[in-house]
């Protein structure tokens, strides 16, 4: 049994507290409002979870002290803008050590943080971090319905260590190690739900909604990717998992919001009327300097952003964003993608005329593109007429290299492409595909750097010559990564 002080009592550390209990963990939680407090003590009951009763075993206190000191873990159940400054009321008495989670969805607009980042800075250095984020509203989690959410940390045993806590017979915890990419989507779902709302407020229909939640996942993965997140963890449960139910569920407070705006109620009114706190306007200012900051376009988002503030109406927002110029879904340029198709078909055949074409093949990150990686690809081309360079993709190089890249697999792509030595650029998802690279592209020569000799002999078995070429000893990625560092 673990011991588990919650900070905050709204619906969703209840739903939490209430689900610990279940799990035979002892649970304190904190409010700092007195009166609060003693209705929960009196009732048993949450006033917006009518209907379900708090376990006798959850202690209620006032006292930081109490819920912090010792425990196992600490939950933040707070709404996001309080916090910074409950994380700071409560630093003496989390040590280090102390495996902290948080359960709130936002980003701190006047540092652009989120909100780990505003508990490692506020907390005792060497606090372990983890977040709570995915489809998960605190109504049915209190009533037992059957929920799948994250824990993601940066270190994967501390997100598993939240997992084993939280696993239950209804509420099945997955684990990531993207921590930041899933904050990222837990705010920026909620504006998207604003914009739902908004449009079901206005009369429109599925199909509207559908291309809001479309778009609105795209626009949440511009940025993450902007920002250097992974890929996956958008289509995953922090992203299209809660955006969809944020998105369409009755119990979304960021939905009903955006609906009352839709009809016409003035936001502030519309924020008052739900009752709750409404996290997608607390996002918004944030979400609008991060796609300022890193170059993004968000037009759902900025239009939410217009409507909220005041500087035009619901309606015609939505006509502004009907009449944008035309765009493709696609995320490459057409001609790019049909480039590469005809490339793959040309690669069927061995022969040009009575010469037969040579190919090259080699793999790696090249991330901070550097002159030793341009010699090991002016070389490489040197051996054939043909090099094709398969590039570690964001995902393979954080689970399966545990490293981050500077720079994103599009803009390491575009660097690339960009090489008069390349001839094209495809994807490297993992360890095994080798031996299906060198028959679906017709290779004839492997290369790599000879760090790595011996390493890639086995593909002689498949008819390809194997070569390690000498790296350029005095620079590396690695070298410059430490010297500007210094």
């Amino acid at each position: 049994m673990s011991s588990v002080g919650i900070l905050g009592t709204g619906t969703w550390g209840i739903a939490l507290g209430r689900l610990l209990v279940q799990n035979g963990h002892g649970v304190t939680m904190w409010s700092a409002l007195p009166e609060e407090l003693e209705a929960l003590r009196q009732n048993r009951s949450q006033k917006n979870l009518p209907g379900v009763t708090i376990p006798e075993s959850i202690r209620f206190t006032a006292s930081l002290e109490e819920a912090c000191a010792g425990r196992d873990l600490i939950v933040f159940a707070v709404p996001s803008i309080y916090v910074r400054e409950t994380a700071r009321r409560a630093r003496p008495f989390i040590s280090a050590g102390q495996l902290v989670a948080d359960a709130a969805k936002g980003i701190e607009a006047q540092t652009l943080m989120t909100l780990s980042e505003v508990l490692r800075q506020e907390l005792t250095p060497g606090v372990r971090l983890a977040v709570l984020s995915g489809p998960t509203h605190a109504e049915e989690v209190a009533r037992d319905r059957l929920t799948a959410i994250v824990a993601a940390a940066d270190n994967e045993e501390d997100a598993k260590a939240v997992q084993a806590i939280f696993m239950s017979p209804t509420f099945r915890v997955y684990t990531n190690t993207d921590m930041r990419g899933a904050e990222l989507c837990g705010a920026l779902k909620n504006i998207i739900a604003l914009a739902a709302g908004i449009s079901d407020g206005l009369g429109q229909g599925d199909n509207a909604r559908a291309a809001l939640i479309t778009r609105g996942l795209a626009e949440m993965e511009r940025l993450g990717q902007a920002m250097g997140m992974l890929e996956s963890t958008f289509s995953g449960l922090t992203g299209m998992g809660d955006l969809i139910v944020t998105c369409t569920s009755r119990h979304s407070r960021n939905h009903r919001a955006g609906d009352l705006i839709g009809q016409g109620i003035p936001p502030r009114e519309a924020i008052r009327q739900v009752g709750m706190v409404v996290e997608g306007v607390n996002a918004l200012p944030a979400a609008v300097k991060l796609g300022q900051q890193y170059g993004v376009e968000l037009p759902i988002i900025s239009a939410v952003d217009a409507v909220v503030n005041g500087r035009t109406g619901p309606a015609e927002a939505v006509r502004a964003l009907m009449l944008r110029e035309g765009r493709s879904e696609m995320p490459r340029d057409a001609g790019e993608v049909a480039y590469e198709q005809a490339i793959v078909e040309n690669a069927t055949r061995q022969r040009t005329g009575d010469a037969e074409m040579k190919r090259v093949i080699t793999y790696g990150t090249f991330d901070l593109l550097h002159y030793g990686h341009i010699n090991l690809l002016r070389r490489a081309k040197a051996l054939g007429d043909y090099l094709v360079v398969v590039l570690s993709t964001d995902e393979f190089n954080w689970r399966e290299k545990g490293k981050r890249c500077y720079f994103t697999y599009e803009q390491r792509k575009a660097l690339l492409e960009s090489i008069r030595y390349v001839d094209l650029v495809i994807p490297e998802e993992n360890w095994e595909q080798k031996r299906t690279d060198v028959h679906e592209y017709h290779i004839d020569t492997f290369v790599m750097g000879d760090d790595w000799a011996g390493k890639f002999d086995f593909l002689r078995e498949e008819g390809v010559e194997v070569v390690y070429l000498p790296r350029t000893p005095e620079i590396s990625t690695t070298q410059i990564k430490k010297d500007l560092g210094k």
